[in-house]
């Protein structure tokens, strides 16, 4: 369970490498809003995508909600991070507290399931899906170009 711009979603463990404390990142000028940065994780420039302007729900307010932000390190191919407002707990869900929430009801079809959680509802999020196929490729490049600049600076 994490919790972007005050909305509740979930993640599948299986996505997830690891959690991090938000570590200083490095900002590209021109960089897109959603990218915050990118992290020099043993000298492998990984994109930290902040989910709340990727989404549109805005950014936190105050220092105090800042201080608690994670980062979401998952697996993959592509190295690649989701900055968080906080990671508040990992769940084992019961099926039969899943809906599956249609494609096209979500940009992309990036929340895949609607889960409740007593009285909550929360957002199951398709990590897959969270940005669109142009995004992806421009993101790729920028890392390249991140991962060049990081290289030229190795020991």
């Amino acid at each position: 369970m994490v919790a972007i711009a005050g909305t509740e979603c979930a993640l599948p463990r299986r996505a997830v490498r690891e959690i991090l404390p938000l570590p200083r990142l490095w900002r590209p000028p021109g960089a897109p809003g959603a990218l915050a940065g990118f992290l020099n994780l043993a000298g492998s420039a990984v994109p930290v995508l902040d989910l709340a302007v990727l989404f549109g729900l805005g950014r936190p307010v105050s220092a105090q909600a800042a201080l608690y932000r994670h980062l979401v390190l998952l697996h993959g191919e592509e190295p690649l991070a989701l900055l968080v407002d906080r990671v508040a707990d990992f769940v084992r869900v019961d099926q039969a507290h899943i809906r599956p929430v249609a494609d096209e009801a979500t940009l992309n079809g990036c929340v895949s399931a609607a889960i409740r959680l007593g009285e909550r509802l929360v957002h199951g999020l398709a990590i897959d899906r969270i940005l669109l196929a142009e995004e992806r490729d421009r993101l790729a490049a920028r890392t390249r170009d991140a991962q060049a600049r990081l290289a030229e600076w190795a020991a």
